[in-house]
């Protein structure tokens, strides 16, 4: 008994208190016994709340703890001196010193290896003082949040928070503290001294929302991943282009089900408590372009980078001196990245031929610096992932293809035609000029969007009516397509050793990209859609799935939440039995711990 309750109450590294273990679920009965008795005394519920909210943590990440309490007490204390200063002066010191504080702690644990490596190289020695710093569990969602607190004071959206206990419990909430969804304390806050309120309904909608999560994390993103995607990740070469497409089109479903799965049980696990999560997800692939992708995927995020990056920096008014230091910086961090100067040179390059274009082209300013700051944002999203190089062009890529959505809406139909066929052309004589995997794959990728083009073209001259539908599944096909095609540079940095990702994951990148534009032996193809076949259905599922219309999944989660509890009850005991058969014996953790 006393073995037992020591590992209770100690940190087993191998063993995190996550969502997908018992431990977790026994962990949340007790709490809601508890709460259940102080639901409606919201002082104690709020401090009882951040107590258990820092043993959750103190259970997943250990002695890293200490950094999440220090976050608290520094942002709370200069939140207190924000809001109690009456010149703009030492409103803009406190508050530039407080995320000063936030983002060195940030920077410390998350890019020490990156700066020990700038260190080696600049100073000529090895640098190894790092070697036993390890990466804290959601360090980047409560650090944001801590930010997101000291700019809503300055900005007067909200006052700050008397209680050190009610702001620890905002920071520290236990189903969204380690993988988000990132909470703005303008949108929190006013919660904390609100009575406990849940109707019989918001309950049923609690419970389906859990349910949820567990199926889109064990058997749409765990299983898939231990029984195909990670295999191929971590050996591209033994599998053919056809087996390291089907992954990487895996890992787009995977990656989505296993954020939004561990989103959807943080709402539902808050719901029960009375508290309401925002909205992480919105049917991500769904999207018609690239920026209305990024208003559906980890919107907690995207809106922070909009309303505390994006917007700061000139948004789509000007460019301000924060624009050129990204690019400056983001040159360099590049440059040191790949140990190439070549790198930050041509970056160097293309700022320099916006800043010609518009001295010469006025009329321009507007579109260049809105387009720069859009790029300088994804970048540095990108890099708040992690210091790799692969993070940096995913990040890149994602704000290239904003870009071009945005010079390619406003064309005439044979103006794209033109354009489209002439890139596919030059593609392809670029494969044959100077052979290369990437070639054929931006020839292939081309060639469609050109066919695709063409045929719509000529449908609307003929006097065709325009398909609504079809001209929507066409664009959301192309979206999900370009949005997997970046994965591929994200997937192959993460779940690595901070020390060898760079390295690494531009391996694993590269070594896809020729499987994939390399010779395919299509011969080969059904019999690997047969040994495959248990994967192939759940990613066809759950992309069935994911594609259904709003309406439909609004009515079956109203129908769920109104069945009575006995039946309601059942589905539980039936949904969980399933799920242990898919259980793995490799539990994996959530992707987004990482980050």
């Amino acid at each position: 008994m006393q073995q037992w309750i020591t590992n209770i109450l100690t940190f087993n590294e191998a063993q995190p208190l996550i969502f997908t273990q018992g431990e977790f679920w026994l962990f949340l009965m007790v709490v809601l016994c508890f709460f259940s008795i102080i639901h409606q005394r919201v002082a104690a519920r709020n401090a009882f709340l951040f107590g258990v909210s820092i043993f959750f943590y103190y259970k997943t990440s250990g002695i890293f703890t200490l950094a999440l309490l220090s976050a608290i007490v520094v942002s709370y204390l200069f939140g207190l001196l924000l809001s109690r200063s009456s010149s703009v002066f030492l409103k803009r010191l406190w508050l530039t010193l407080g995320i000063l504080y936030s983002l060195s702690l940030l920077c410390y644990f998350k890019y020490a290896y990156f700066f020990a490596d700038v260190f080696s190289q600049l100073s000529g020695s090895e640098f190894t003082i790092v070697e036993q710093i390890l990466l804290p569990v959601g360090i980047s969602f409560y650090t944001f949040q801590c930010i997101s607190y000291l700019m809503d004071i300055y900005r007067q959206k909200i006052d700050a928070l008397r209680s050190i206990l009610d702001y620890g419990f905002y920071v520290s909430f236990f189903p969204q503290l380690v993988a988000g969804p990132i909470v703005r304390a303008s949108d929190f806050v006013y919660q904390l001294h609100r009575p406990f309120s849940l109707s019989r309904r918001w309950f049923g909608i609690a419970v389906f929302w859990i349910l949820n999560g567990l199926i889109k994390k064990i058997i749409l993103s765990d299983y898939i991943a231990v029984n195909f995607i990670d295999r191929v990740f971590a050996n591209p070469t033994l599998y053919d282009g056809f087996e390291n497409l089907l992954a990487l089109f895996g890992y787009s479903l995977q990656v989505y089900a296993d954020f939004s799965g561990y989103t959807d049980i943080a709402i539902g696990v808050a719901l029960m408590m009375g508290f309401y999560l925002p909205k992480n997800f919105d049917a991500p692939y769904k999207a018609t372009n690239a920026p209305n992708f990024w208003k559906r995927w980890h919107i907690s995020l995207s809106r922070w980078l909009q309303d505390y990056l994006y917007i700061p920096m000139g948004g789509n008014r000007n460019a301000s001196f924060a624009t050129y230091a990204v690019i400056i910086g983001m040159g360099i961090v590049a440059m040191l990245l790949t140990h190439n100067v070549w790198v930050a040179i041509i970056l160097m390059f293309i700022a320099m031929l916006c800043a010609i274009s518009m001295l010469l082209r006025p009329d321009w300013k507007k579109k260049i610096t809105t387009n720069i700051n859009a790029t300088n944002t994804m970048l540095i999203g990108g890099l708040w992932h992690g210091a790799s190089w692969n993070f940096v062009i995913w990040g890149g890529l994602n704000g290239l293809g904003m870009i071009v959505y945005k010079l390619w809406h406003p064309m005439g139909r044979w103006s794209r035609v033109l354009v489209i066929s002439l890139l596919a052309s030059l593609s392809y004589y670029a494969s044959i000029a100077a052979p290369h995997p990437l070639w054929n794959i931006a020839y292939v990728w081309l060639g469609v969007i050109m066919l695709g083009t063409l045929i719509s073209t000529l449908w609307r001259s003929l006097g065709g009516a325009e398909v609504a539908w079809s001209r929507r599944a066409w664009n959301i096909a192309q979206t999900f397509v370009f949005i997997t095609f970046t994965r591929l540079f994200f997937r192959a940095g993460s779940n690595l050793d901070p020390e060898l990702a760079n390295e690494q994951a531009w391996e694993t990148a590269t070594s896809m990209i020729e499987q994939i534009g390399g010779q395919w032996r299509i011969q080969l193809i059904p019999a690997i859609l047969t040994q495959h076949i248990g994967i192939v259905y759940l990613i066809i599922m759950g992309m069935i799935i994911h594609w259904i219309d709003d309406r439909t999944k609004r009515r079956y989660r109203i129908v769920f939440a109104s069945l009575p509890l006995w039946l309601m009850a059942i589905i539980c005991v039936v949904i969980v039995l399933i799920l242990y058969q898919f259980v793995t014996t490799d539990m994996q953790k959530f992707i987004y711990f990482q980050f």
